[in-house]
């Protein structure tokens, strides 16, 4: 009876193994579509400015943000401050989605290691549990199984090994 129990305990393991692990490829596509939004979005804030610069100081927008900063109005003043920004937060987005793009498994490597914790954090907040069924998901839902299955059974065994080592007669 305990044999069946953990049999079946070992396949609810498993199954949930898969089913969290083929959601990572959905947060990792719903990141890549964030970021591509907001890099959008600062883009086109940027467009007027750079519109500007490109009138005025041949593109540069660096120059029209120290224009705006040598300005002694506090206004002016404060709207360089604002635009480099804009510029600054477009430039962030405009690299991390470059590399999010480099090769197949980039978008993994920089959701896990050096994602921009504040789409990151959106993304969670707003996250919608969906399965893709492409490769790579059914590849890291069927790892993720293997792997809880495998760290679970060891420390149930290492559980179970303790416990008649106690409870047996001396």
């Amino acid at each position: 009876m305990i044999k069946h129990i953990m049999d079946y305990l070992r396949l609810v393991l498993f199954v949930c193994g898969v089913l969290i692990g083929i959601q990572v490829p959905g947060f990792v596509d719903q990141y890549g579509q964030r970021l591509e939004a907001h890099q959008l979005e600062a883009k086109q804030s940027l467009a007027e400015f750079q519109h500007d610069a490109d009138r005025f100081f041949a593109g540069d927008i660096s120059k029209l943000i120290q224009h705006y900063r040598k300005n002694n109005d506090p206004v002016f003043s404060a709207g360089g401050e604002s635009i480099e920004s804009i510029y600054q937060r477009y430039v962030a987005l405009t690299d991390a989605l470059t590399r999010f793009r480099q090769h197949s498994y980039s978008p993994y490597q920089q959701v896990i290691l050096a994602p921009q914790t504040d789409i990151q954090a959106e993304v969670w907040k707003n996250y919608s549990h969906v399965i893709l069924l492409k490769p790579e998901a059914i590849a890291i839902g069927m790892l993720l199984g293997l792997l809880i299955s495998i760290l679970c059974e060891s420390v149930l065994s290492i559980l179970y090994v303790g416990c008649r080592k106690v409870l047996a007669p001396k």
